[in-house]
């Protein structure tokens, strides 16, 4: 039986053990456990240093999903996009120099296989239907917080097996990253913009990543012109030089940065992560890369986009949902994870929601209420 097919029949208990609320949650598992779950061991996954990373794919342990990340050496390079470049928009300067430590990075867009494990608690699902033990990870994954049930089909019907994940909020992106991070032992989160923005260039000065002419697009990227109004399946067209694909097109992605004009200017030459602009605002925050529905300016590598409160228009509920957008089927993301983690105190500053009013929604519905 495929992985879909057993989603399918997992599917309706899945909804109705989400449909109860964080209150089940309480009554079943223990509060997350002190410290950090342990590390599934992995070949390829460990390294003492740069020189030792080596490309490795993991299992999301107790489902069927996996993933591959590659190694992006660390380096020197500049951000933004030069005053000639066509297409350019003011935000893309000026540039500057940044230093980006060493990561891996998620070689395609996380896909509904993966992201549906999550969202929709298929792997709560598949223990409960199967009766499998819990994987030794389980107690700490267990006990992030997951999206509400889906008012509608999130795919839009564009697909979903190898298909990218969209339509989720930068909070949903990072609550993926925490769970993910609490199912392997290992730490992921989404890219700061610098990180984004240095691996879609691999090393690369130009506009795009393959060169300057935007007619080479139809080789390396799905975007307005070849899309046929639809996202697909990733990795299906042509990698960059460091092998990560559709870092132009398909979907847009989320990175941890708010949209701030004059950042650039205030950021400074050299500055580790870029720095990251730390949001402060609901909106407007950074998507990278563009998408299956844009047009080529909006692929290039330093292209940025906002996040709008006009992608929740057709969410049927008051107050609006923090975590679909309804009206972005556009937007994906992909993960990372840093060579040198942070200190443990420091991880939930690239998962927890940063804004109060977000915090107390999600305490609500951790007891049940509306």
């Amino acid at each position: 039986m495929s992985p879909i097919a057993a989603a399918t029949l997992l599917l309706p208990f899945a909804l109705r053990l989400a449909a109860a609320g964080q209150d089940a949650d309480k009554a079943v598992y223990p509060d997350m456990p002190a410290g950090r779950p342990p590390a599934v061991a992995l070949e390829g996954a460990a390294a003492a240093d740069e020189a030792g990373m080596r490309p490795y794919r993991e299992r999301i342990p107790g489902t069927p999903a996996a993933f591959e990340m590659v190694p992006i050496p660390g380096g020197r390079f500049a951000m933004g996009s030069p005053e000639g470049e066509r297409g350019r928009a003011s935000g893309e300067g000026p540039v500057h120099a940044v230093e980006v430590a060493p990561f891996w990075m998620g070689a395609r867009e996380v896909t509904w296989d993966e992201y549906h494990e999550f969202m929709l608690k298929l792997d709560v699902a598949r223990r409960a239907a199967t009766g499998a033990e819990p994987c030794p990870q389980d107690d700490w994954a267990d006990a992030v917080s997951r999206p509400t049930p889906p008012y509608a089909p999130m795919d839009y019907e564009m697909g979903v097996e190898g298909f990218p994940a969209v339509s989720m909020t930068q909070l949903a992106a990072k609550q993926y990253t925490k769970w993910l991070s609490m199912k392997t032992g290992r730490f992921y989160r989404l890219p700061s913009e610098a990180e984004w923005e240095y691996a879609c260039r691999a090393g690369t000065t130009t506009a795009y990543s393959f060169g300057d002419d935007p007619r080479g697009l139809d080789g390396h990227a799905w975007y307005f012109d070849n899309a046929d109004d639809a996202y697909h399946p990733v990795g299906t067209k042509r990698p960059n030089p460091w092998g990560l694909y559709d870092m132009h097109g398909n979907v847009a992605e989320w990175v941890l940065d708010r949209l701030d004009e004059g950042f650039y200017a205030a950021a400074g030459d050299g500055a580790p992560l870029g720095p990251v602009a730390w949001p402060t605002e609901a909106y407007p925050r950074v998507l990278r890369g563009g998408s299956w529905d844009d047009d080529p300016e909006l692929l290039r590598s330093a292209a940025r986009r906002g996040s709008k409160k006009g992608w929740k228009v057709q969410d049927p509920q008051l107050p609006k949902s923090i975590w679909y957008f309804t009206n972005a089927p556009f937007v994906g993301f992909r993960v990372v994870r840093p060579l040198r983690e942070p200190a443990q105190e420091e991880w939930g500053k690239y998962w927890e929601p940063d804004l109060d009013p977000v915090r107390r929604v999600m305490e609500k519905q951790r007891r049940g209420e509306r």
